[in-house]
């Protein structure tokens, strides 16, 4: 029943969205080649899928982020580990690490193009630079805000080292770590994006570019559309399972 209720709260939302959008089109505030109808939208995603543009540039632009996405964990992950560690660390380069996160990451592009060319390597360095920090933020304060007591009763009952870390410290820290994946992933989503629109090469961005370039606002909605959708699907098949998971192992929710 709970279900059905939040199901129904969703659609009527999103029918309210397009009703509101229909109703500001028939006002005629803008003209149709900045502001589209919701049928021309929808025609436009009819055409990239039909015609496989879509399904390409979603394709790439899905292996640029889960090549970059595994990367930003695996160093972002190491990086948290050695701050969360090391008071030192903690005080000289997390300071760093903190006041670099602040910096949009659209601004490692021009340092990217510098390094590597207008190359895929360029677009990975934008991507990994763009969630890495964030991660590893996440990391650190996960490990960190563990309960002392966790780990002085794993070391009573014989744990230590490695055995200490993997069954209790990384179990305890758990919600803050896959907080920390999720705001990773946006931030690798958002920043393939920028790097895909200013590198001229396939993928969702080079898309949002062409349909500019050809004064399609259709496209340019479309391809938004699109690319909401899919952090939608990612959001909703694998961060909100997993927080649910653990919610109910926590015990901070019910099971049914």
């Amino acid at each position: 029943m709970n279900n059905l209720r939040k199901i129904a709260r969703q659609v009527g939302f999103y029918a309210f969205v397009l009703a509101l959008w229909q109703s500001l089109v028939l006002l005629k505030l803008w003209p149709p080649y900045v502001f589209p109808t919701p049928a021309s939208v929808f025609e436009a995603l009819r055409i990239g899928f039909s015609d496989h543009t879509f399904w390409i540039g979603i394709g790439v632009s899905l292996k640029r982020m889960l090549v970059g996405y595994a990367l930003s964990v695996i160093l972002g992950g190491a990086l948290g580990l050695l701050l969360a560690h090391s008071d030192f660390l903690e005080e000289t380069l997390g300071r760093l690490v903190v006041s670099v996160q602040s910096m949009p990451s659209i601004c490692w592009l021009p340092l990217a193009i510098l390094w590597f060319g207008l190359s895929e390597k360029a677009i990975l360095f934008v991507v990994v630079m763009g969630s890495l920090l964030s991660i590893s933020i996440n990391v650190e304060a996960g490990l960190r805000n563990v309960p002392r007591i966790y780990a002085m009763a794993g070391r009573n009952l014989g744990a230590s080292g490695a055995r200490l870390f993997l069954y209790v410290l990384l179990p305890a820290s758990l919600p803050h770590l896959v907080s920390g994946l999720k705001q990773g992933w946006a931030f690798a989503w958002r920043s393939l994006l920028a790097g895909e629109m200013i590198f001229v090469s396939l993928g969702l961005g080079q898309l949002l570019m062409m349909g500019r370039d050809l004064n399609d606002i259709s496209q340019v909605v479309a391809v938004m559309v699109v690319i909401i959708l899919i952090g939608f699907a990612v959001d909703g098949l694998v961060f909100r399972v997993v927080e649910r998971n653990l919610r109910r192992k926590w015990g901070l929710s019910s099971a049914a």
